[in-house]
């Protein structure tokens, strides 16, 4: 019988779920909108027992966090301290394993998509490079040597604190945790509450994408500097904005001042700072990846 690979996209606002082996071949789909975790992990499995068959080998998780991604700890594959009502404790990696059958691998949806961008994306071939995503929130995945990152819990690059002139932005910031973080300051609702227009509404002349650019290009050259990265990739809704890449682009060579002299930064910065190539499907097939990897670790060798 054919094997085939589930991944689970479990964003704050909707869930991607899809069997397939890659960009090329995704046989089944769907989405939903993220509601209680009972009933949105339910409606997952429900998916892959209808669709997936026997066949199923294992299902990736690329989730919103944070996770505890530690798998000595007895609360592994659990949401930990999220700011999502009701999802803290969350057991995804254990209630999708039991109820399925299957190896079941976890990881944040920003490392998760990070691997789909490496394997078949915009970082192919490339061992060390980031992945961010500017959108409900602000987060990043990193790849060192080939290897994902995770270390003591896992990055948050959404979180890192950024220079923020008060007297040029009065924004308080909307993270719960630490106000005027990265996130705090530059995610889709930080835009929202601080314009009161979405960022889909606000016009290309608007000097919101001047303060956006600059938050941003701050965060990339903190990741530039302390991970020294081959490339960045750069996704999520808010980076839809055409105008927006290119500002950003501009804001971190200027920020870097010359300091980093790669030929990437300073002549080739266009090729340094990307969109993901895998678009909106980023996610799910990153999830997916996890899962082939998990099929293939669990086979004897």
């Amino acid at each position: 019988m054919t094997e085939t690979w589930g991944g689970i996209e479990a964003g704050g606002a909707h869930v991607v779920c899809a069997i397939g082996s890659g960009p090329d071949r995704l046989d089944a789909e769907t989405s939903f909108p993220t509601t209680t975790p009972e009933e949105t992990l339910a409606r997952a499995v429900d998916f892959f027992r209808k669709r997936g068959g026997s066949g199923l080998a294992a299902v990736g998780i690329g989730s919103f966090g944070p996770l505890d991604l530690a798998p000595s700890s007895p609360t592994y594959g659990r949401v930990t301290s999220t700011p999502k009502p009701g999802w803290e404790g969350t057991d995804l990696a254990g209630t999708v394993a039991g109820t399925l059958g299957v190896p079941v691998a976890i990881d944040t949806d920003v490392n998760a998509s990070a691997l789909a961008e490496h394997l078949w994306g915009s970082a192919a071939g490339l061992d060390d490079f980031v992945y961010v995503t500017v959108g409900t929130g602000i987060g990043g995945g990193a790849m060192a040597g080939g290897r994902l990152v995770h270390g003591l819990v896992h990055p948050e690059m959404g979180h890192m604190r950024i220079p923020h002139d008060m007297d040029a932005d009065r924004f308080d910031g909307v993270c719960p945790y630490h106000g005027d973080c990265l996130e705090g300051l530059a995610s889709g609702p930080a835009v929202h509450r601080r314009w009161g227009r979405t960022p889909e509404d606000l016009p290309d002349d608007h000097p919101a994408w001047e303060l956006e650019a600059g938050y941003l290009a701050a965060g990339v050259v903190n990741l530039v500097c302390a991970l020294s990265p081959r490339r960045v990739v750069m996704g999520g809704g808010v980076m839809e904005r055409p105008t927006l890449l290119p500002l950003i682009r501009a804001g971190v060579r200027d920020l870097l001042g010359g300091y980093v002299r790669a030929p990437e930064v300073l002549d080739g910065i266009d090729g340094y700072i990307v969109t993901p190539a895998l678009g909106a499907r980023v996610g799910v097939l990153g999830a997916i990846a996890l899962a082939m990897q998990a099929g293939s670790a669990d086979r004897p060798d």
